[in-house]
């Protein structure tokens, strides 16, 4: 059944804790009509409670971070990875730091808190703040790294965070085989406030036996690169200097002309701020009803209540109250497997209580390896052949949405020949050629299915994917028109995604030299963006024309249709992040590939952009026109980060088995996910050029030098059309 149109937006700005958890349960129960989008500039949030256990070494780093992307496919929901930066309430939009602003409805705010030295001179440069926690987990693994023999650290804030993490530092390094000189700043009199008697005795007694040394009522006065100055002008010698001094509000909060305190938004019972329009939860909340410490046990126990909220403020209905507990257990790890307890006032310690707290966190973390799918329920009765169908893989987006070659060749095989004296070449090659005064015209088009919900990056992608035929033939870009099928949805909403389409492609487009000069849009089941583009040369370059000898340079890695077709089953993959992988991955496809088509002009004799048929297919037809075979080495070709792993677990995209019946028969390669993905369908994928032999290191060199991956892959031999790959 179609899924229902959205009619209102609900903006989730943060993957807090409280966040992740109203994902999670988004996906099981979703409110029909709403179009949720989560708001995060990393595609990966970590769990606080583990970090002091990864910081100690006892953690992976991906055991300890909540993947985005994979939590926002099991929802439903729109990711924009980008930090915001303010909140227009009048108009309803939230602002982003590298876009333009994206609307809503109803707003929730979960975005931690810093906890950095703002006021103390070179700190920004040379100090590393605890939280947002995944800068300082990556800034940690690059110290440990080093393995200083004598590594110095300084930690300033003495209160439960700062002495946790200072002891999990202490066993990291002294596992390494290092002697570390730990220091501890307390601008208090004591240090652990807020803690009870016993606790803080047991965790000053740990300090002291693991030769961390104290320094309350001491302040840092200033961060240098190679220490922290203190009362009296004394330096502390530090490697590393760790902030972990109190809770900080984000700073484009006081813009939003919310009711603050002490720069946390002021909510009520309902986690509801003072514009009943926007929600807070988390530490970036206060709790002006019952005020709290910042502590994420209340942003779990708050996720609840701001999911029924939120659907309840969007379809009308009884809202709950959030009603947190006195006191909670805290839980303070020691560094080895040992924690200390303490709520009440009373004191618990010992190894049982890490392996409890361990118990605790794991499970929470579980919540986000494996979630519930829908139950598909076929037809009673159906005609033979379709259970095939729906037994199949699920349709990718991009261009494993492409049709296979076979049935394309069988379907060009009935289209005339050109008789136009106009027309110097037809179907075939990335393009189609025209004479134009005393010059050529290339004409091609292309389109997407989109395989993300965010309109303005598949209009990007598919502009620069339809802009690669182009460049591919040496031309200059002239004009696209659009081609845009939009899924159903308040008309609002409608002219908001076209208006995004259209922005996001003349941006694209004026950047490549090229107009928009306009197109056509209707509404369909979903999302569908292309273009017809032309271009301006004095001279193409086809896919004929290769000569033995030549070598094959690669621009760009492979992998996009395989880890888009894995982010789309959603699977966790072990040692593997996937939003991180797909993060990469749609850097990668927004990136022009025009300075690089230049560039490769210059010397190639044929050239084609990597796209729907995978590398093997394309390198094929470039063998086929030009009457020559080649060799691949298959360990010289670049793949993205992750795919590899990610075919090797089995993932592929929907066209990638099509791919190989066509290519395979004509080629020798060995088996193994590295060969899997020469057939892999590419999205705005790189161009493959054959260049004679004495230009292709320069080339190649200059490619480098303008950031572009490229590779030497193989070269061309003597022979009938195949391809030989050698692993």
């Amino acid at each position: 059944m179609q899924a229902l149109p959205p009619v209102r937006d609900l903006v989730l700005i943060g993957g807090g804790h409280a966040h992740a958890l109203v994902l999670r349960q988004w996906g099981m129960r979703p409110l029909a009509g709403v179009r949720v989008t989560v708001v995060d500039t990393n595609p990966v949030a970590p769990y606080t409670g583990m970090l002091p256990g990864h910081i100690a070494g006892h953690y992976a780093r991906e055991e300890m971070m909540i993947d985005l992307v994979r939590l926002a496919r099991h929802a439903g929901a729109r990711v924009i990875l980008d930090r915001a930066v303010g909140i227009d309430r009048q108009a309803r939009r939230v602002l982003l730091a590298g876009r333009p602003p994206i609307a809503y409805d109803l707003a929730s705010i979960d975005i931690g808190i810093a906890s950095g030295l703002p006021g103390v001179p070179g700190a920004a440069e040379h100090a590393v703040a605890a939280k947002p926690l995944g800068a300082y987990a990556e800034r940690w693994a690059a110290f440990v790294a080093r393995r200083l023999p004598r590594p110095r650290i300084v930690v300033v804030g003495g209160g439960a965070g700062g002495v946790e993490l200072a002891m999990a530092s202490a066993h990291r390094l002294r596992g390494e085989g290092a002697e570390p000189e730990i220091t501890v700043l307390e601008s208090g009199p004591a240090a652990l406030p807020g803690l009870g008697d016993g606790a803080r005795r047991a965790l000053l007694g740990r300090l002291e036996r693991m030769g961390i040394r104290l320094l309350t009522g001491t302040t840092a006065e200033r961060i240098e690169a190679d220490g922290v100055v203190i009362g009296g002008n004394r330096q502390l010698p530090a490697d590393f200097v760790l902030s972990v001094a109190g809770a900080q509000p984000q700073g484009w909060l006081a813009g939003t002309g919310l009711q603050l305190h002490d720069g946390f938004i002021v909510v009520g019972p309902t986690l509801r701020s003072s514009d009943p329009a926007i929600f807070a939860a988390g530490d970036c909340a206060h709790l002006a009803h019952a005020p709290r410490p910042k502590a994420g046990v209340f942003a779990v126990r708050e996720a609840p209540v701001l999911f029924h909220n939120l659907q309840a403020a969007l379809a009308g209905g009884r809202m709950h109250a959030f009603r947190p507990q006195r006191d909670y257990l805290k839980l303070i790890s020691c560094g080895d497997r040992g924690a200390v307890a303490d709520k009440f006032g009373l004191r618990l310690e010992g190894a049982w209580l890490w392996r409890w707290k361990d118990r605790i966190d794991r499970a929470f973390m579980e919540k986000f390896r494996d979630y519930p799918g829908m139950a598909v329920v076929p037809p009673s009765r159906m005609a033979e052949g379709l259970d095939e169908i729906l037994s199949g893989q699920p349709l990718c987006g991009g261009c494993g949405a492409k049709l296979a070659a076979g049935g394309l060749e069988a379907a060009l095989a009935e289209v005339p020949a050109p008789r136009r004296p106009d027309v110097v070449s037809g179907p075939g090659d990335d393009a189609a050629v025209l004479r134009s005064g005393s010059g050529l015209q290339v004409l091609t088009t292309d389109h997407l299915r989109a395989f993300t919900q965010d309109a303005r990056l598949m209009a990007r992608i598919a502009a620069l994917h339809a802009l690669g035929d182009v460049w591919a033939m040496g031309a200059a870009p002239q004009v696209a028109l659009a081609q845009v099928i939009l899924p159903r949805m308040a008309p609002r909403m409608q002219a908001g995604m076209l208006s995004e389409v259209m922005a996001s492609a003349a941006e694209v487009f004026s950047a490549a030299g090229a107009d928009v000069v306009g197109g056509h849009s209707s509404v369909g089941a979903e999302l569908t963006i292309g273009f017809t583009v032309t271009g301006l040369a004095e001279r193409v370059i086809g896919k004929g024309g290769a000569r033995p000898g030549d070598v094959l340079i690669l621009t760009r890695p492979l992998g996009s249709g395989t880890i888009l077709a894995a982010e789309m089953a959603g699977r966790p993959v072990p040692g593997l992040l996937l939003g991180e992988v797909v993060a990469g991955c749609l850097a990668q496809m927004q990136r022009p590939g025009g300075a690089a088509a230049q560039l490769l002009a210059t010397a190639a004799r044929a050239m084609t952009d990597v796209t729907g048929f995978g590398l093997a297919g394309h390198l094929l037809e470039m063998l086929s026109a030009s009457g020559c075979a080649a060799r691949l080495r298959l360990d010289a070709v670049p793949l993205l980060p992750g795919a590899e792993a990610l075919a090797a677990a089995g993932h592929a995209s929907s066209l990638a088995p099509a791919n190989r019946a066509a290519a395979a028969p004509r080629m020798d390669l060995p088996d193994g996910p590295r060969a899997a993905l020469l057939f892999d369908p590419e999205t705005a994928g790189g161009f493959l050029a054959a260049v004679p032999a004495e230009a292709a290191e320069a080339l190649l060199a200059r490619l480098q030098a303008s950031g572009e991956p490229a590779a030497r892959i193989g070269e061309l031999v003597e022979g009938r059309p195949w391809i030989s790959v050698s692993a």
